[in-house]
């Protein structure tokens, strides 16, 4: 890795020192990649084969009871191709770039095959989640079979009882527990050294706000980093709850300001989550 532990010392030294980085690459990366109005899904050919990482979504299902609620495609694909590039100037890792010099990534329907092609996956707004029996086997076979799965971007108690009781048919209770992971585990030192879980409002809450981050108020005070183990100690899957990591990807150039509060802690976590996850 070109930053290795102990570069970031504080939240603040870390943020000044990410945010200089990122800035000497954003021009190009600003410059190729503006806000387009649609985005189809763009689904991985079976015969595919990447050499190298390509990003993986997870698509399903939703039920809406609330207004605000997400569905799977909430940060897509912005934050998918601007985490790609980031990934590849602030690391070694090998990502995969098309004809088009478009970072490759993949929307993953749960039923799909193509989902076994993919270590690491990331699923968006699973406050409105609904998995059927078929979707909650194939996503427990993925999982115990090595795959990775990453949610982000649900807020307060009402969306993470709708997340629970989504997981708790994929990975039952008494044998997987949700817990915090303590903030001295290994994969918040991995590549940068973080100090606390961001809260990372979406932009919109964000500018209307004032600048606040707790987009459910008092219901979403605290973010948390949860996680599920397996009997050997391996994460299967990890949770940023009551913040929107991703955003700080998908809307790190429509305003400066947002950029330099979010865009350091949200790469760090990023970058992190997905290298422990590609070494364990």
């Amino acid at each position: 890795m070109l930053w290795q532990n102990g570069l970031m010392r504080r939240p603040a030294v870390a943020a000044a020192a990410l945010t200089l980085i990122l800035a000497l690459v954003a021009g190009a990366a600003f410059a190729q990649w503006g806000w387009r109005s649609r985005h189809p899904p763009r689904f991985r050919p079976p015969e595919q084969r990447d050499p190298g990482f390509s990003f993986c979504r997870l698509m399903y299902s939703s039920e809406y009871v609330g207004r605000g609620m997400g569905r799977w495609s909430t940060d897509y694909p912005f934050a998918d191709i601007n985490f790609m590039i980031r990934l590849s100037e602030m690391s070694t890792t090998d990502v995969n770039f098309d004809a088009d010099d478009e970072p490759i990534h993949w929307v993953v329907p749960v039923t799909d095959d193509t989902l076994f092609g993919c270590p690491f996956i990331i699923a968006s707004a699973v406050g409105s989640m609904a998995l059927s029996h078929e979707e909650a086997g194939r996503l427990r076979e993925y999982l115990l079979k090595g795959g990775f799965l990453w949610v982000d971007d649900f807020w307060g108690s009402w969306e993470w009882a709708q997340w629970v009781s989504q997981i708790r048919k994929v990975l039952p209770a008494g044998q997987y527990p949700i817990v915090d992971l303590p903030i001295e585990h290994e994969l918040f030192q991995t590549v940068f050294h973080i100090w606390e879980v961001p809260q990372i409002a979406n932009i919109g809450f964000w500018r209307r706000s004032g600048g606040r981050t707790s987009e459910r108020g008092a219901d979403s005070a605290e973010p948390h980093f949860r996680v599920i183990f397996d009997e050997r100690g391996r994460i299967l899957v990890a949770m940023t709850h009551n913040t929107d990591i991703q955003d700080a990807w998908e809307r790190e150039r429509d305003d400066p300001r947002f950029f330099e509060s979010f865009a350091p802690d949200g790469y760090s976590l990023g970058i992190n989550v997905l290298v422990y996850a590609m070494t364990h």
